[in-house]
Parts: structure tokens; C-alpha cells; sequence
């Protein structure tokens, strides 16, 4: 018997070289007033503009900076009610999209921003319609344009939390490779590693289904590979296959949920700042040890994890050396930062807090704060 499961999908995906110009239109067709939030980086977002405006539509333009936080997004929520907008375009990475959902979300609800946030909120349940968003990632590696939350840093808590709601999903996504072209060599490391972990841990999942086990054989072998590829330089066929895998990442983490490496991510990069993408490429072979270590006993499990291993081992492995150690080399090769130097109860106090993130529930396996302690000591630069 197959257990019976949910599906949360994205309403409507173009993805492509090239489709990101059909967004203005799309914008146009959801109102006359559009906010558009951006990151300082993303250079088509000035075209996006230009286009937006020729459509005959009043664009106001909010600039993210870096991972959004509590006082951005409420600094974004009134930008969309001062500027009347009917619609929210975000083209950036990970962080605008999710700073744009945010915005999109919280912009038509009445009460405090921190009434709706999850762990540190009430977490209120968002009561009126939502702004309708589109996405436009420039970068490979969330898959926020197919995700239903947001995640907000609280820094007062030292902690990054989420918005969920299914309305969340954008009404368009527009994945077009060619944005993420111009993506520098770290954040293309960072964020490609953030994108195959997001196949990997659904896969893993304790709510895997056979819907999101079909995309991430899929994706899993094909992210590895592409990620290979554009570590070493320019390579636009993996670029496509990158931002590929970020979509069906995030297809598969909303529907099958992560697990340990992001339950300690969220805590981690909420203390210490640390790009995301980073701390997961840094946690994930140490993560994976340990899973596997926990789950020694169940067959079926191992089954899954000798798959993953053959995957990894396929693209990075050597002769006569464990596959995952072939992973941990080309990280080291490749300069992704270590997480910080703590002590003893730094890592204790990130491991206890950890172990009640939501993503936790999802790991195959309960991991005791020990072991979560002992992950961020292999992941840090001691």
C-alpha cells in the first residue's frame, strides 16, 4: 500500500533561457501599481523595470540587502501599502524572492509583522488575500520561486524563522538560467551546494513520497555533476542544469520536507550570520555520517543512503577512498569558509536550538544535541 501523501505545487513555472522577458507582461496583467524588490547585484532588474514601465505600469523599486531580517521586511511592508501596489515582481536571489514573499504576505494583513513569524511570533495564520508575486531567481540554489514560506531573520532573537503559507507560492515563476550567468564564483559554490542538498534531504526525508522521490533521482545525480561543472568556470548547459535542480529542490522540500543540516542552518546562520548556502555545504557529509551511523540498523534506509553515496561518489569520488570523503575534498578545494571557531557551549546551546527546528522533523532519524554538537565541531574551523 502506498501511504497516502499531500502535493503543494507551483501554480504556473516558465522555465528557460530567455522567459524572463515575457515577466513585465505578466506583471501588467496583475495591476497597474507593481512594487519590485531587487538585489543590488541582479542588472536585469533595471530592464525588468524599463519593460514593466512601457507596459504602462508605476514601478517602485526596493532594494534587498543581504538575508532579510524582521526591520526589512517591516521597512518593505510599508513600501507596498505608501506606494498602493497591486502586485510584487522579485528578481534576485534566494534572499529577495523570500523578502518579496514576505512583503507580498504581511503588505494587506493588519497587526505586527511578528505576529505571523513562527518560533519567535504568535504565528498567526495570514487572515486576508496575499499581494500576488512573481519570481525571478538569479541565482541556483533555494528554490524559493516553488516554496510556500518565507524565512526572516530575527536578529533581537539571534534566530531566522519562517512565514508559511501555501498562498506564499508565486502566481509566476519565470526560472531563467541565463540570470544566474553573471552569478560570482562563492555565491555560485554556495548556493549550487544549498540546491543539491535540497534534493538530497528530501530524498532522505521521513515524509519522502513517491512524487518527490521521483524528482529527486532525478535531480540528485544531475545537480552533483552540474554543480562539478560550474565550480571549474563558465559552462551555460550547467547553469541550466543547476537552476533546474533549484526548482525541483524546492518542489521537493515543500512537499517532503529537509532535515538536519537545515534544522542546524537556520540556527546557525541566525547566531553567526554565515551565508546560508554555505553552512549547509559545510554541514552535509558530516550530517549524512551521522544519519547513516543512526540508521545503521534499518535496511531500508541504507538503501537510500547507498544510493546517495554511489551519486556522490559517481561525481566526486576516488579509488579505494570512502565516497563522501571525495565530496569533503572538493569542498576544501574549492574554499567554501568553514563554519566559525565556537566552544563547548556555543555548540551546545546552536545544537539544543536546532534540535526544535521544524526542519528537524523530517530528518530520518531523531539526532540527539550530542551529536548535533559534534556535527558543528567537523563543520568548523577549529
Amino acid at each position: 500500500m502506498i501511504t497516502p501523501f499531500d502535493l503543494t505545487l507551483p501554480r504556473d513555472v516558465r522555465f528557460g533561457r530567455g522567459c524572463a522577458d515575457d515577466a513585465a507582461a505578466a506583471a501588467a496583467a496583475l495591476g497597474r501599481r507593481v512594487l519590485l524588490v531587487r538585489g543590488r547585484s541582479a542588472s536585469f532588474a533595471d530592464r525588468l523595470v524599463a519593460m514593466i514601465e512601457a507596459e504602462g505600469c508605476v514601478v517602485t523599486v526596493l532594494h534587498g540587502a543581504g538575508e532579510p531580517t524582521l526591520p526589512q521586511v517591516e521597512a518593505g511592508r510599508i513600501a507596498a501599502r505608501d506606494a498602493g501596489a497591486d502586485c510584487v515582481v522579485a528578481v534576485g536571489g534566494g534572499s529577495v524572492i523570500d523578502l518579496g514573499k514576505a512583503v507580498a504576505g504581511l503588505a494587506p494583513q493588519p497587526g505586527d509583522v511578528l505576529d505571523y513569524l513562527e518560533g519567535v511570533g504568535a504565528g498567526r495564520s495570514l487572515e486576508r488575500d496575499l499581494l500576488p508575486l512573481i519570481a525571478l531567481p538569479t541565482t541556483a540554489g533555494t528554490g524559493a520561486e516553488a516554496t510556500r514560506n518565507a524565512v526572516i531573520g530575527v536578529p533581537d532573537a539571534g534566530l531566522k524563522v519562517s512565514l508559511r503559507d501555501p498562498r506564499l507560492l508565486p502566481a509566476h515563476a519565470f526560472v531563467d538560467p541565463a540570470l544566474t550567468d553573471a552569478c560570482p564564483p562563492a555565491v555560485t559554490l554556495a548556493s549550487g551546494l544549498d540546491a543539491v542538498v535540497q534534493v538530497i534531504e528530501p530524498y532522505l526525508s521521513a515524509r519522502a513520497n513517491p512524487f518527490t522521490d521521483a524528482l529527486c533521482r532525478d535531480a540528485i545525480p544531475r545537480g552533483l555533476e552540474a554543480l562539478r561543472r560550474v565550480a571549474a568556470g563558465d559552462d551555460p548547459d550547467a547553469r541550466d542544469a543547476m537552476a533546474l535542480t533549484s526548482l525541483q529542490g524546492g518542489i521537493a522540500l515543500t512537499n517532503a520536507g529537509l532535515g538536519a543540516v537545515h534544522g542546524l542552518a537556520g540556527v546557525i546562520g541566525g547566531r553567526t550570520g554565515m551565508a546560508h548556502g554555505a553552512i549547509c555545504g559545510r554541514l552535509l557529509v558530516p550530517v549524512l555520517r551521522a544519519n547513516r551511523h543512526a540508521l545503521a540498523h534499518d535496511a531500508s534506509a541504507m538503501t537510500r543512503f547507498d544510493q546517495v553515496s554511489r551519486w556522490i561518489g559517481d561525481t566526486f569520488g576516488q579509488a579505494g577512498t570512502d565516497q563522501l570523503d571525495g565530496l569533503a575534498r572538493w569542498i576544501d578545494e574549492n574554499a567554501l569558509p568553514y563554519l566559525p571557531a565556537t566552544g563547548d557551549d556555543d555548540r551546545r546551546s546552536w545544537a539544543d536550538a536546532a534540535a526544535r527546528a521544524s526542519s528537524m522533523k523530517a530528518n530520518p532519524v531523531k539526532l540527539s544535541p550530542d551529536i548535533l554538537a559534534d556535527v558543528i565541531a567537523q563543520s568548523s574551523d577549529q
